[in-house]
């Protein structure tokens, strides 16, 4: 479920809205939209969701996009820089 433009993660996996959006704004993250952006000059289509996570003391935006083709990708980029970290075909 996407509540104001972020994915809510499942049970024990990803940060809240809430979480996201207060980093969002103090700067330590970038924003949705900036980071919508990024993932769409690597893999252009629709996004299909944004999860933000946090692995090993750093947080990752996770973005799925089905391109043209209808297949849908996943995007992993570092939530502070937008450095896209990993790209590759969804199961």
């Amino acid at each position: 479920m996407v509540v104001g433009g972020w994915l809510l993660p499942q049970a024990g996996s990803g940060e809240s809205p809430a979480s996201a959006g207060q980093l969002s704004a103090k700067g330590q993250i970038l924003s949705l939209e900036k980071i919508s952006k990024l993932a769409k000059a690597h893999k252009p289509g629709e996004i299909l969701e944004v999860e933000l996570e946090k692995k090993h003391g750093r947080y990752l935006y996770e973005v799925e996009i089905l391109d043209t083709r209808s297949q849908v990708w996943e995007l992993k980029l570092d939530a502070r820089t937008g450095q896209l970290l990993k790209m590759e075909l969804d199961d």
